[in-house]
C-alpha cells in the first residue's frame, strides 16, 4: 500500500521508507498564467503531424538530458498510454548501445533531440541535421524541431521551479 504522500510502501514482508517529497519552489503557472496558456498553445501547435510515440520518445530523451523529473514522469506515462513499450522507454537513456530497439527514423529524431537540447558546441552538427532531413519531410522536420524546442522550454520551467513528479496521470495537461 502506498500512502498519499508517497513516503511508505508496505508489502506482506517489507516496509520501505522513501525520501520525503520535495515542495515546488514556485507554482509558476499561477503567477504567469498568460505565459502558461501560450505554452499550452505552443505545445498543441508543435505536436501536429508527429507520430505520438515518436513525440513522446523525443520528450523523454530531452527530459532525461535536462534532468526534468516532472516531465520524465509525465511523458513516460503518456508514452505508455500511447502504446509505447516499457523496454524502449527504459533503453532510451542508452539508445546508442541499444539502437536495435528503434527505427532509423526514430534514431534520427533522438539524435537531433540531443543536438538541439545540448548546444554545448553552439550549433546542431550538419550530419545530425542531414540525417534527420533524410527521414522526415520538411514540414514534419519543422514540427519535430518545434516539439524538441517546446519540451526544452517545459523542462526549464520544471527544473527551475522544482515541479514535483509522481502525481501526473496520462493524458493530463502540464
Amino acid at each position: 500500500m502506498t500512502t498519499n504522500d508517497n513516503t511508505t510502501t508496505t508489502t506482506a514482508t517489507t516496509t520501505a521508507e522513501y525520501a520525503p517529497e520535495h515542495s515546488p519552489r514556485l507554482h509558476w503557472a499561477k503567477y504567469a498564467p498568460e505565459v502558461y496558456k501560450a505554452m499550452l498553445r505552443l505545445e498543441t501547435a508543435a505536436q501536429q503531424g508527429l507520430d505520438p510515440k515518436l513525440r513522446e520518445l523525443v520528450k523523454i530523451r530531452a527530459s532525461q538530458l535536462n534532468h526534468c523529473a516532472f516531465c520524465l514522469d509525465m511523458h513516460t506515462k503518456d508514452a505508455l498510454a500511447a502504446g509505447e513499450s516499457a523496454q524502449r522507454i527504459v533503453q532510451l537513456s542508452a539508445w546508442e548501445e541499444s539502437k536495435h530497439f528503434y527505427t532509423e527514423k526514430e534514431l534520427a529524431a533522438i539524435e537531433l533531440t540531443e543536438a538541439v537540447t545540448v548546444l554545448t558546441d553552439g550549433f546542431v552538427p550538419d550530419e545530425v541535421y542531414e540525417k534527420a532531413a533524410r527521414h522526415f519531410e520538411e514540414a514534419e522536420l519543422a514540427q519535430l524541431i518545434a516539439a524538441i524546442t517546446v519540451i526544452n522550454a517545459w523542462n526549464r520551467f520544471g527544473v527551475t521551479t522544482r515541479m514535483v513528479p509522481g502525481h501526473y496521470e496520462a493524458g493530463q495537461r502540464h
